[in-house]
């Protein structure tokens, strides 16, 4: 490097320091207007409207939560930490929050919908549609006759979808799904309203439908056979190879059926 040289090399040095100092103050003057700002009493947050599902979560329930667990104004609350607070409320699901300018919050809410009791009858959980498990107040469910479905840790949504696949199989026959448990053995048991058991045993959703559909198909003639009506189903087995077991009421033996084709 000649002398020459060197002396432009300070200048553009000494510029660029000049730069970074400007921008870091400029960037120090913005912030603490910001906060200056942020801070006003105009921009303290003054309400939220709420949107969406809103029959269990109303607008006094969701504000005292916000106002209980998260802090800030219009401008440095956490949206985030908002919608993870709501989510925490029994009856919600899901939660979107955005900010109305100058000073509120709008929340969209999307509740729990039932679908049916989840788990022990002495610790009831409840299960959405979506084959979700969640905790709320079973008394502030608002539909009677629900089943009562049960399984392993992560089988509620496959649970579910074998409830919904059978119940229109048992419907035909004039009979309804009251209970629905898959065991910690992979087995599938079947609860009716009027108290029959029926053990259906392994196997996946289209091999449980098949071995249902011919339980269903032929219990009809085993029930004229012995001149009982449907009611009088008492419990089956269809675990068997070749057929399966059935007790009636009013019915002193044990009949095997055989598969007919």
């Amino acid at each position: 490097m000649n002398r020459a040289e060197a002396p432009a090399l300070d200048l553009r040095l000494m510029n660029a320091g000049a730069v970074l100092l400007l921008a870091v103050f400029l960037g120090s003057v913005a912030l603490a207007a910001t906060r200056w700002v942020s801070n006003r009493s105009a921009f303290a947050l003054q309400g939220i409207t709420v949107q969406g599902d809103v029959g269990h979560a109303n607008v006094p329930t969701v504000r005292a939560h916000v106002v209980s667990r998260v802090a800030g104004s219009f401008f440095s609350i956490d949206l985030a930490k908002t919608r993870s607070v709501l989510e925490t409320m029994p009856w919600v699901r899901h939660a979107v929050v955005h900010r109305d300018f100058p000073n509120r919050l709008r929340v969209q809410l999307q509740e729990h919908q039932v679908a049916a009791y989840w788990g022990d009858a002495n610790e009831p959980r409840l299960l959405n549609t979506f084959g979700e498990v969640f905790d709320a107040n079973v008394g502030e469910v608002e539909i009677d006759d629900l089943p009562r479905l049960n399984g392993p840790l992560g089988q509620s949504a496959a649970v579910l979808a074998a409830y919904r696949a059978l119940s229109p199989q048992f419907a035909a026959m004039d009979l309804t799904i009251e209970n629905l448990e898959l065991t910690s053995q992979g087995s599938w048991r079947v609860g009716l309203s009027g108290g029959a058991s029926i053990e259906v045993g392994r196997g996946d959703l289209d091999e449980v439908q098949a071995r249902t559909r011919h339980f269903l198909k032929t219990l009809t003639r085993v029930l004229a056979r012995y001149q009982r009506p449907v009611g009088a189903l008492e419990s089956a087995d269809l675990r068997h190879e070749n057929g399966y077991a059935i007790r009636l009421r009013g019915i002193s033996t044990l009949a095997a059926v055989a598969p007919t084709h």
